[in-house]
Order: structure tokens, then C-alpha cells, then sequence
């Protein structure tokens, strides 16, 4: 008998044991043969111990490290996957994958977390608490400020995925929680959750996961809303039909549970009316809608559902897509050299695609490519034949001449797709809209009017856009790859949730809270310095220090030096720079923000550097920007000006024998006016 597929729980591997739990367990077969891959049961497993698991063992240890240091170990966690994906690739063959399908899924996945590891180095803190947004002053004098912080949410981030990317769908959940320092337990879909154990499998075995970072449960979870709690949450990706039953559980509508859902939505590709045959447009167009058709046997929560065309086009666009699909589509078990498209990720799915074909087909689309009988199919030992234990059905384009309700409403989840003419692009629109929310939907065309006017009318109905034209078409990722630099989610029908983009993901694991107090409080608890905080001018230059021996607040206050007026024209001649506040007294009187001829902005900054940096050779190797520059107060010829220079904040790297130190750098005038503000930012040893 096949073995039942382990969950990983608590730190340990866990099967039932229980005979009539596993003469109970569900059988899970491969898409092409019908052949029992693996067996299914939770059966004894206590899903509230696990739970309860993440949110001290696993808080506790990702509470140890910072960012940055939970972001090195994605990048090796990447690295693990990279090395034994084949193992993986191997399995997803087993779920209907061909070779370009697990690409998407397996390295799409890995990718993620290469993805979160780079961003999670350069644009979070290595800390552990995240600043979002400039310091709100709230006391004249400045002895009461506010600022807003992230700070990690305290229980355990549950995802409940699909079956169509069991590593990419679980990978690209667990990399944000992962590195906002939030343990995760997924949940995978039934019909493919053996290639979720295998990935979990790999990434235990190295050796690499905190205690507690990453549980698995294979099977199902009826109890998950009775046992989460506040400071939990739960992604969920499905039908729009089950996230509203878990929606509307008491933990999430009274319990404080995070709840955000992903879920199918009907999307749209148009093409613009300048993208006639013979274009780039044109031809990028149908070869985008042919891929979305195949590429997972169409089962992406991203496929184009509905073509937009011009009416006029329409037997264009379904002529060039029948000729694309007999040219590139071999139609077969994943495993069998030449197939480009493998099969549904089960009977039931096939026969649940059949049924809502005929729901589309009985609302009134024509079926003008493909046929719901069963196809011939290339077999692994390269016969074709039929197969009446697989999954497979053929590519299909269903013709609406009217564009009934169903169209908008009716997701064949598989190589399913409907085209619909339009007239006028304010009637396209109409058609994008009645979808109800979506994904994505993409736009082909060259005219920047019509992508205007198109992008105007969707852009609030769907999560992404993408504009396909001959410029992009050779680079773009595609209308069906959500990236992780950007968000992944849309309203309505989509569910209304959201994922991915970039650092965003991070903060969605994360609590956004105002702090309020002095500076030296919203120092200690920002690790950031701020003006009024305790500052120290010792005997050592700030300079003189490695990243061991400096701390915040660590400061140099300068002597004066006097502008001259010969001072600004040397500038002047020297730089080129000789814009007439600088060099005409008359002109520059005249202007309503200078009392006369005026200092360069940027000779300040220069001389302010003269001023605060010690030449010699230490621990600071260079410096490697400014950031954040204001000029607050003209200087006049006979001004003078110092600079008082403060470590505001330290960052070590952690792969580095350095680290960065951004400085406050303050430019005060001989009436202690504020002259210009801004951010030293350097590179500086982290010993002696």
C-alpha cells in the first residue's frame, strides 16, 4: 500500500498510525496515469500543539535573528532548493507539469526567495523593528516627537494554497513571513501536496530553518479557525466560494485573525485598435494568449479568461491562435519528449472544467478551437492514444458574439479561454470591468492614447496591468507571472487581498504602531538617532571609530568658517555654476527668496565636508552618497557657517568585514539657523 504523506509538525516527522485513519486516507494519483502516487490523512494530528508550536518555539527563534540575518538564510534556503531541484522537477512531472510548467512553479519559487534575501539586505535595517515615515515633531521645543514603527505580530502565519503551484504558491508566503520574523505553517492542496513535503523535506535536512520556522500539514485542517488566534494570520488562494466561508469564521470577523485571500478571477488580455494583424502587437498578442491557454494546462489564477479584440478582428485573433496552438502544442504525459502541454491536476478537475465549459457554451459561446471529447495524447512510452485514467483536455476557444453574463462570471479552470468583440474602447472597458475585479489584465498595443484611455477606465479593477507592444515584447515577464517586486492581489471577485510586492509582504506580517516620546526614547526604540537625543563630543572623531567602537549619538561639532564673496565667485568660475543668485546682486535682490547675492547650496555641502572629516586614513572607507539634502537659510557674503556631524544610525553587514553608517549632518549659520540638513551616508570597518 502506498505510504501515507507525512506532515512535519513540531519539529518532528508525523504519519498516523491508527489503522482505520489510514484505511481512510485519500488517495492521491498521478494527472497522466491514474497511478496512486501517495495517500492523504491528518488522522491524530493535533493542528492546535502545532500551532501553538510556531508561536513560542518558532517565535523565539526567528525573534533571535534580525532581518538582515534571516534574509542570508533565504538566500541559502534558495540555494539548498537550487541544488536538488531536479528531485522536484522529477515529482512535478507527476502533477501534470511538463518541464516549462515546473520551471514556473519549482524555479519561480526558488526565485522568490533569491528575490526576498536581496531585498531584505538592502532596504530593511539589520534590526528587528522597521521605521516607516519621517519624524512627526509635536512640541515646539522638540522635546516630544512621534514616528511610526513595524514591529513583528506574535503568533504563527498559516497558508492554505492551491494546487496548481504547490513550491511557488508556498515559497512565495513563507519568504515575507520568514523575513519579517513570523513562523509559518502551510497547508498544501491535496491533489499535488506531495511536492510541498518534498521541498519542506529538503529545506529540514539541510539544516537551515529555525526551530519552528516552517511546519507542514498534509491533509486536511477542520478545526484551523477554532484553534487561530489575534496576532495570527491566514492566506488563503482558492475559489472565491471557500474564502467567504472562512471569511466569515468568528476568529476572523470577532477573533482579530489576519485574513487574506487570493482567489480565482475571470481576467482579460485586449488588444488595442491600432494592434491589427501584421503588427508586433498583434502577433506578441496571440502569442501571449496561447501561452496562457497551456502553460499549467491553463489552471494559473492568471490565465486570460476573456480575449478583448476589436470586433473586426475577431476571426483574425481565432484563425492566428488555432494555427499557433497546431504548431506549438503537443498535447500528452509531461514526461514524454516533444509535449508542451501536460493535463488538469486530476480526473475531477477535468470533469469540473467539462462542466463549466458547457455552462459558457450553454450562455451562448461558440466552441471554435478544441473539442470537450476526450483527445488523443502522446503517452510516456511515446504512443498516442487516448487515456482514459488521465486528466487531459485539449486546448479551447469559445466565440461570444454577445457578451452574456456568464463570460464575466464562469471560470473553466484549465486551457480554457472566450473571445468578445468591442466596438469602442469605452465599451472594452465596460468588458474588463463587468469581470468584477481581477488579477491582471493585460493591453496590447503601440498607441500611447489608447493605452492611456484603457489604463484610465481598468486600472482600479484589476491588481496589475501590463502594456505588451513591440518595445517590451522581447523582455516582458509575461501577462501570467506575478513577480515578487511587485503585488500580487486585486479587488472584487479577486478577492481583494494581497501579496508579493517587494517589502509590502514583509510589512503585511507586521504591525504598524505610533510611537510617541522624547528623542532619546524613540531612539532606543528605533535604533535610529534623532535631533534633541543625547549626543557625544569626545575627545575621538567619530571617524576614529570602527563600527565596534562607535554608537549612536557619537558626534563632531566643527568650527565656523566665513563666506566671502570672493569665495562664491571661485566657485562659480571653478564649477561652471553661475546662476544669477549667486553672481547678480541686482537680479538676486529681486528674487523673493534671497536678500542678495547668495552662497552655492553645494559649496556649502563641500565646505561642510572640510569641516567635519578627518583625513587620515580608519576605519571609515569611504563615503558613498548624501541623502535627504534640504537648503533651509540662505548664506550671504560675511556669513559664516559650522556643521555638527551625529551617527544616526549603524547597520553592519553581515557577509562583510564593514558596514554602513548613515550620518545627521546639520549646517547651522553664527545665528544657529538651520542653513542645510542631510544624510552622510559611509562605508566603515567593522574593526580597527
Amino acid at each position: 500500500m502506498t505510504q501515507i504523506l507525512p506532515s512535519y509538525v513540531n519539529g518532528v516527522w508525523f504519519v498516523p498510525t491508527d489503522d482505520s485513519a489510514a484505511s481512510a486516507a485519500i488517495d492521491v494519483r498521478d494527472a497522466s496515469t491514474g497511478e496512486v502516487v501517495a495517500r492523504v490523512s491528518t488522522a491524530g494530528l493535533d493542528l492546535a500543539a502545532a500551532l501553538e508550536y510556531a508561536r513560542t518555539v518558532g517565535q523565539a527563534s526567528l525573534g533571535a535573528l534580525t532581518f538582515h540575518q534571516r534574509a542570508l538564510l533565504l538566500k541559502q534556503m534558495a540555494l539548498v532548493l537550487t541544488e536538488r531541484k531536479k528531485e522536484l522537477y522529477a515529482l512535478s512531472s507527476r502533477t501534470g507539469a511538463t518541464k516549462i510548467d515546473s520551471m514556473v512553479d519549482i524555479d519561480g519559487g526558488i526565485g522568490v526567495l533569491f528575490t526576498y534575501s536581496s531585498k531584505g539586505r538592502r532596504e530593511l535595517p539589520n534590526a528587528t523593528v522597521y521605521v516607516d515615515g519621517p519624524v512627526e515633531l509635536l512640541s515646539k521645543d522638540g522635546s516630544f516627537l512621534a514616528r511610526h514603527i513595524y514591529s513583528r505580530l506574535p503568533g504563527v502565519a498559516v497558508q492554505i494554497n492551491a494546487f496548481n503551484f504547490p513550491v511557488w504558491g508556498a515559497l512565495e508566503k513563507f519568504a515575507p513571513a520568514f523575513l519579517a520574523g513570523v513562523p509559518t505553517l502551510v497547508k498544501p492542496a491535496t491533489p499535488s501536496g506531495y511536492l510541498a513535503e518534498a521541498f519542506v523535506r529538503i529545506l529540514v535536512e539541510s539544516g537551515l530553518l529555525p526551530e519552528g520556522a516552517l511546519q507542514l500539514v498534509s491533509g486536511s485542517v477542520p478545526t484551523l479557525f477554532d484553534d487561530v488566534r489575534l496576532g495570527d494570520l491566514v492566506a488563503f488562494t482558492g475559489s472565491a466560494s471557500t474564502a467567504d466561508k472562512l471569511r466569515s469564521s468568528d476568529s476572523v470577523q470577532t477573533g482579530g485573525v489576519r485574513f487574506t485571500n487570493e482567489t480565482d478571477s475571470i481576467n482579460a488580455s485586449v488588444l488595442g485598435t491600432d494592434a491589427t494583424a501584421g503588427t508586433p502587437e498583434f502577433d506578441a498578442f496571440v502569442k501571449q494568449v496561447v501561452t496562457e491557454m497551456t502553460v499549467k494546462a491553463g489552471q494559473k489564477c492568471t490565465a486570460i479568461r476573456r480575449v478583448i479584440v476589436p470586433r473586426t478582428a475577431m476571426g483574425d485573433v481565432i484563425d492566428a491562435v488555432q494555427q499557433r496552438i497546431t504548431q506549438r502544442i503537443v498535447l500528452g504525459d509531461p514526461r514524454a519528449d516533444g509535449v508542451t502541454m501536460g493535463p488538469l491536476a486530476s480526473t475531477e478537475q477535468r470533469a469540473e472544467v467539462l462542466r463549466q465549459v458547457a455552462r459558457l457554451q450553454a450562455a451562448g459561446g461558440t466552441l471554435v478551437i478544441g473539442s470537450t471529447d476526450a483527445p488523443a495524447i502522446v503517452h510516456a512510452n511515446g504512443t498516442t492514444a487516448s487515456a482514459p485514467d488521465g486528466a487531459f483536455v485539449a486546448p479551447m476557444l469559445l466565440r461570444f458574439d454577445v457578451a452574456a453574463d456568464a463570460v464575466h462570471e464562469v471560470e473553466a479552470f484549465g486551457p480554457v479561454s472566450s473571445v468578445l468583440g468591442y466596438d469602442t474602447l469605452e465599451e472594452a472597458i465596460a468588458l474588463v470591468r463587468r469581470g468584477g475585479g481581477s488579477l491582471v489584465t493585460s493591453i496590447a498595443t503601440h498607441d500611447p492614447e489608447v493605452a492611456v484611455a484603457l489604463m484610465t477606465g481598468i486600472s482600479a479593477f484589476n491588481g496589475r496591468v501590463l502594456v505588451l507592444d513591440r518595445d517590451d515584447a522581447r523582455t516582458s515577464t509575461g501577462h501570467g507571472s506575478p513577480v515578487p517586486q511587485l503585488v500580487h492581489g486585486g479587488p472584487g471577485r479577486a478577492g481583494g487581498g494581497e501579496e508579493l510586492g517587494g517589502i509590502r509582504a514583509v510589512l503585511h506580517h507586521m504591525q504598524r504602531t505610533a510611537i510617541q516620546g522624547s528623542p532619546d526614547m524613540l531612539t532606543a526604540i528605533t535604533g535610529i538617532w534623532h535631533q534633541g537625543a543625547t549626543a557625544r563630543a569626545g575627545d575621538t572623531h567619530p571617524f576614529r571609530k570602527s563600527l565596534a567602537e562607535l554608537r549612536l549619538g557619537d558626534q563632531i561639532v566643527s568650527g565656523s568658517r566665513t563666506v566671502t564673496l570672493d569665495d562664491i565667485e571661485h566657485f562659480a568660475e571653478f564649477t561652471g555654476d553661475t546662476f544669477y543668485a549667486h553672481m547678480n546682486e541686482e537680479a538676486a535682490a529681486a528674487n523673493p527668496f534671497f536678500p542678495g547675492r547668495v552662497a552655492h547650496g553645494y559649496l556649502l555641502v563641500s565646505w561642510a565636508a572640510g569641516l567635519f572629516v578627518d583625513p587620515a586614513p580608519g576605519p571609515v572607507l569611504a563615503n558613498y552618497g548624501l541623502e535627504n539634502l534640504r537648503f533651509v537659510t540662505p548664506v550671504s557674503p560675511g556669513d559664516s557657517i559650522r556643521v555638527a556631524l551625529t551617527a544616526k544610525q549603524i547597520t553592519p553587514r553581515e557577509t562583510d568585514e564593514y558596514g554602513e553608517v548613515r550620518w545627521d549632518a546639520q549646517l547651522t549659520n553664527q545665528n544657529d539657523e538651520t542653513v542645510a540638513s542631510y544624510d552622510v551616508l559611509t562605508l566603515v570597518a567593522k574593526h580597527a
